[in-house]
């Protein structure tokens, strides 16, 4: 009775998400505030109802009720606990009941703390989100219901895919999920607006909250995956240009720029049309994301194994939700006032800078992943796109965008003085300089250009924090008047310098890693020895072992450093019986420095081995600095500015704003 209770609770939320798509339009639409009205407790047990079929799904993997075929295809008695409840999520049907359970929550938050908002606005806002949960429902009652059954009941499962029974992997697709469809959130913002006809500050104001709370967890999101491919896949990288990879990368950096952008509306009721335009294609950029995924088109790791036809369905979605959002874009933008005007050189100006970079550089992404399958489709011509080419698009655009975001927030609102922030930023300059020559001096041999990248991670660190010195005085004013300063700082500028250090903080490991790697390959034998880095590793042989639902071969790897002790390092090939599959662990020793990273290969005579070594300098940074940026977005979120509705400027307005004789 379980399954039959979440499917149905399934199907009880679709027909209450429909409720929750029409009647609020109509009520907006003629002013019955009653029927305007239900959107909020429609919203609310649409967000039950969907719990309860999830939790009902998680009942079945805890249980091993494999009378469920979802549960028989992805789980098996055997597994560890952790790994039945991430099966839930592990396949395409589970996932999908996360997807609209997040899009359920994110609806009933606005539903359920939205009251500072206009009622008219709100209502339209929960229709839009409630017209995306029909969508997805219907999706899934149709073409991927995860409560059927099967009869008989199999006496035991299939299991999960080994390379997803990982920890990391456990909880990356729930944030990544949060970042992918909270955008929805923006998305539907925009669309209210557009259906209502006016956008102010206060609506960047309402809308700001949302779309960093996406924002971060997508940034986290990312950087798990990164992180899990790194230890578990065994290829010692970290960023592949996997298509699937991308897909989730191009809506970071819209809904990058859709901050900012929302920024500038907010503070200065500039880039009105702009930044609903952002908010349509970071959401676009997402239901992409999911067709990707969920098609059959891709053959990646990441990607779900599906059937075209569900494809086909998610292709009509996005036809809907794209194609109508800007059909309603290029109809009613023309009609909206455009707000203040500004000089180039200000901090609007850092801004729309940042934006301009930030969407070609996401166009960059869009074609190189988009063009590999385009070609195939008309000419039937595989060709693949991969990291040279995003290095000689998307990098070039990155550069001059880092170069300028210690300026953005040290220019002022509407006219700023560029000359003097960059004699505020010469500490900065200096100690980038010096980060230059010292790594110059450390890798004489090159690369050339990365002791610029270098230089270039100080400088946005050191920048940070000059903007959280200048706005406290350090150094100007007494210790006793810098302090206060600081502690009466809004958490939106600690939050802004704590994330744009963490970006500092990643290209520091994203350099250092790239350009100074070592790698060996080495056929060894028990006895044999390979140094790397200063390392000397000794292979002592191989050894069997058994986990709870697989058998493994333990390669044993002495580490020593100047004849000193360092570690044993342990990787392992492990095989995987019911799902017929294997997976290779690599054995990593962990320091700030860099990570040693060895990879067991396949047998050869004589008990030797092939092994596979890399040293990966301050390859730790890379997810520090996501991990910092997300840390940065939480406190910007605790800002309170943030948490109070619209600015009382905003307030005071005529609600209309349409431009005048319009």
């Amino acid at each position: 009775m379980i399954a039959e209770t979440g499917h149905y609770a399934l199907i009880l939320a679709l027909g209450v998400a429909i409720v929750q798509m029409v009647l609020p339009i109509i009520g907006t639409r003629f002013n019955d505030p009653r029927l305007a009205a239900v959107s909020v407790p429609a919203a609310q047990l649409q967000f039950i109802l969907i719990g309860i079929a999830f939790a009902a799904l998680t009942v079945a993997y805890v249980t091993s009720d494999f009378s469920v075929l979802n549960v028989w295809q992805n789980s098996h008695s055997a597994k560890p606990m952790i790994y039945k409840i991430s099966g839930v999520w592990g396949n395409h049907e589970g996932s999908m009941v996360l997807w609209v359970l997040i899009l359920a929550l994110f609806g009933a938050a606005v539903a359920t703390f939205g009251s500072n908002l206009p009622r008219r606005l709100r209502a339209n806002v929960l229709a839009v989100q409630g017209s995306i949960a029909v969508a997805f429902l219907l999706f899934i009652v149709m073409t991927s219901n995860p409560f059927l059954r099967v009869d008989p009941a199999p006496f035991d499962g299939n299991g999960l895919n080994p390379v997803l029974q990982d920890p990391a992997l456990a909880i990356h697709p729930p944030f990544l999920y949060v970042g992918y469809v909270g955008f929805s959130m923006a998305f539907s913002f925009a669309v209210a607006a557009l259906i209502d006809g006016r956008i102010d500050a206060a609506w960047a104001r309402w809308v700001r909250p949302w779309t960093l709370a996406a924002w971060m967890f997508l940034t986290l999101g990312i950087a798990l995956g990164s992180w899990w491919a790194y230890y578990e896949l065994g290829w010692g990288g970290f960023w592949f240009w996997d298509p699937v990879e991308n897909a989730s990368f191009m809506p970071w950096l819209a809904g990058t720029a859709l901050l900012h952008s929302a920024l500038v509306m907010e503070k200065r009721d500039a880039l009105k049309v702009w930044t609903i335009l952002l908010a349509i294609i970071t959401f676009s950029l997402s239901l992409m994301g999911a067709f990707l995924v969920r098609s059959g088109v891709l053959t990646s790791v990441h990607a779900f194994a599906v059937d075209p036809a569900r494809g086909v369905f998610i292709l009509g979605i996005m036809a809907v939700f794209i194609g109508g959002s800007f059909a309603l874009f290029a109809w009613r933008a023309p009609l909206l006032s455009q707000g203040g005007l500004f000089a180039p050189i200000s901090r609007e100006g850092a801004l729309v800078f940042n934006n301009l970079l930030l969407t070609v550089s996401c166009a960059a992404v869009f074609v190189g992943t988009l063009y590999p399958l385009a070609l195939e489709a008309v000419t039937g011509e595989k060709i693949s796109v991969g990291a040279p080419f995003f290095n000689l698009t998307f990098v070039p655009l990155v550069i001059p965008l880092l170069l300028a975001v210690p300026f953005g927030p040290l220019l002022a609102w509407k006219r700023g003085d560029l000359l003097a922030v960059a004699q505020r930023l010469t500490v900065a300059a200096v100690v980038s300089l010096f980060a230059i020559i010292v790594a110059l001096a450390m890798y004489q041999s090159g690369p050339w250009l990365a002791p610029l990248g270098i230089g270039l991670g100080f400088w946005l660190i050191v920048g940070a924090a000059t903007e959280i010195a200048t706005r406290s005085k350090l150094f100007q004013a007494s210790w006793q008047e810098s302090w206060r300063r600081m502690q009466n700082l809004p958490r939106a500028s600690y939050g802004t310098a704590l994330a744009h250090a963490g970006v500092g903080v990643m290209v520091l490991g994203l350099v250092a890693t790239t350009a100074w790697r070592s790698e060996r390959i080495e056929a060894l034998a028990p006895g044999g020895t390979v140094d790397i880095a200063g390392y000397t590793l000794t292979f002592k042989g191989v050894k069997e072992g058994q986990g709870p639902n697989y058998k493994e071969l333990v390669g044993v790897f002495d580490v020593t450093r100047g004849g000193q002790p360092v570690t044993t390092l342990i990787p392992s090939k492990r095989s995987y019986a019911v799902e017929n599959s294997a997976t290779t662990e690599a054995g990593i020793y962990n320091a700030w420095g860099g990570d040693l990273y060895v990879v067991l290969g396949d047998p050869l005579k004589d008990g030797a081995h092939t092994v596979r070594v890399y040293f990966n300098p301050l390859v730790r940074l890379i997810w520090l600095g996501p991990l910092l940026m997300f840390i940065g977005g939480g406190v910007s979120l605790t800002d309170r500015r943030l948490r109070v509705g619209a600015p009382k400027r905003a307030k005071q307005k005529s609600e209309p704003v349409m431009a005048p004789g319009k």
